[in-house]
């Protein structure tokens, strides 16, 4: 019963949330993520060739624990070698058009140096996206293959709409980009010491991300009603890593409702800077098979965006989201290098259980001062695993940054991020040696810079 109130009580914030997307703004037209992701333009060719490069340079201090080893939040992804690094993080390939005026495709390969493409440690270039889209019926669109699976707004967006390059929230990151982990060896438990139910995954069987992406079938459509744009999109797939038949894998079913004020005003008319004010709300739920067992895992979240003006002076953005999750919840490792022990400080971390919960929000804005030079900041939150009071962990992070546009889709970008852990019941962990490694590694998390360039072609 008590659940059953959160859930309404939670649905009405999202739908008062989508209401003060109504409010009284001037009228135009508003970003969508499924129109622009799950179709081509109505004039596309049968084959258009695009992409873009992203090219990363990132610097952390490379702060140590009591150990003297770094934590694995100070080193860069994927390779977790070096605390300062020149990386291609995305070199992305795409091929879409029109096969003809009801059916759109779209096939992209990943080429560049990141979670996706960091499988078991070695460089795997991938299939990123893979579907068709079929526009037969009216008011319900049919998207079949490897999509975006619908979900939170970071998830959502392509990257010309991307600020802070690609850092994640934390909260996305770790609660929303799932890992895959391979089925072998996964089945020990910790060992005394460590939090009863949870599993420890070497590194080894860690086999990257999704990049929110799985196959499956979606449907979805928008419609129009004066300055309002209503969208929606209900996926039912397959949880489990894209090329991999020894990953987690089950049933997943995801759905977003989004309802959109289209604005009037200086800046871009449509595409994916088009000017709006949108809230939108989500569910996913999945159940990965681990261990032998299928686990529950659902996140669901809600929040609002405000965009007008793109590469205008005085042009701004704003955007506020909140999620949450509950069943397995995902530690990522503390050390880059193995230890003898305990093996808690070095390995994946998974708590399966349907009592296990996190949540978080991220709220960040921005604003051209010139046409071309846009200034931005972040805050966010992210509350993992309250319910267990020796695990919980707090990590919050600031984020200040500004971009430079040479085109609507070229720019480069210099970030600043600020990021504390907080343990909020150290007292809770009796005296040891993994009490006093657990306090040095959330006191010696490094804030970082990153160097970013979006070159699209």
């Amino acid at each position: 019963m008590r659940k059953e109130k959160r859930t309404v009580k939670f649905i009405s914030c999202a739908l008062a949330c989508a209401a003060l997307a109504t409010g009284s703004i001037e009228s135009a037209s508003a970003a969508n993520w499924f129109k622009l992701e799950g179709i081509s333009p109505p004039k596309a060719p049968l084959v258009h060739l695009s992409g873009f490069i992203i090219p990363l340079y990132k610097y952390m201090n490379g702060t140590t624990a009591v150990n003297g080893q770094v934590p694995k939040i100070n080193l860069v992804a994927p390779q977790d070698t070096s605390s300062k690094s020149f990386n291609i993080l995305f070199a992305h390939i795409m091929l879409r058009g029109n096969i003809n005026k009801h059916i759109s495709y779209m096939m992209a390969g990943e080429f560049g140096n990141n979670q996706f493409t960091h499988v078991g440690g070695n460089y795997t270039p991938q299939l990123m996206d893979a579907h068709a889209t079929f526009s037969y019926i009216p008011g319900a669109r049919i998207e079949a293959g490897i999509i975006r699976a619908p979900g939170a707004e970071e998830a959502m967006q392509g990257y010309p709409n991307f600020a802070f390059g690609f850092n994640y929230t934390t909260v996305t990151q770790q609660l929303i980009l799932q890992p895959f982990y391979s089925a072998t060896n996964t089945s020990n438990p910790y060992k005394p010491g460590g939090t009863p139910g949870s599993y420890s995954v070497p590194g080894t069987n860690v086999l990257g991300n999704n990049a929110f992406r799985y196959p499956g079938a979606e449907v979805m459509d928008w419609f129009h009603a004066g300055n309002m744009e209503y969208a929606y999109g209900v996926m039912v797939g397959n949880f489990g890593r894209l090329t991999g038949t020894n990953t987690s894998n089950g049933p997943l079913v995801a759905a977003r409702l989004q309802a959109s004020y289209l604005l009037k005003g200086f800046g871009p008319d449509h595409g994916p800077f088009r000017s709006d004010v949108t809230g939108f709300l989500w569910y996913q739920h999945a159940n990965p098979i681990f261990n032998g067992q299928s686990n529950s895992m659902t996140r669901d979240g809600l929040g609002i965006t405000y965009t007008q003006g793109y590469m205008h002076r005085w042009g701004r953005w704003a955007k506020f989201e909140y999620m949450r999750g509950s069943g397995m919840i995902d530690a990522p490792a503390v050390f880059n290098t193995y230890l003898a022990a305990p093996p808690t400080l070095t390995d994946a971390q998974i708590y399966p259980g349907s009592q296990n919960k996190a949540s978080g929000y991220y709220v960040s804005g921005g604003l051209f001062v010139t046409n071309r030079l846009e200034l931005d900041l972040r805050y966010d939150v992210y509350d993992r695993l309250p319910n267990i009071a020796q695990q919980e962990r707090i990590f919050k992070t600031w984020a200040i940054g500004g971009q430079y546009h040479i085109t609507k889709f070229t720019r480069v970008m210099v970030d600043y991020f600020v990021r504390s852990v907080n343990i909020p019941h150290l007292s809770s962990i009796p005296p040891s040696p993994a009490k006093s490694i657990a306090q040095s590694v959330a006191g010696a998390a490094d804030n970082e810079i990153a160097i970013t360039a979006f070159v699209a072609f």
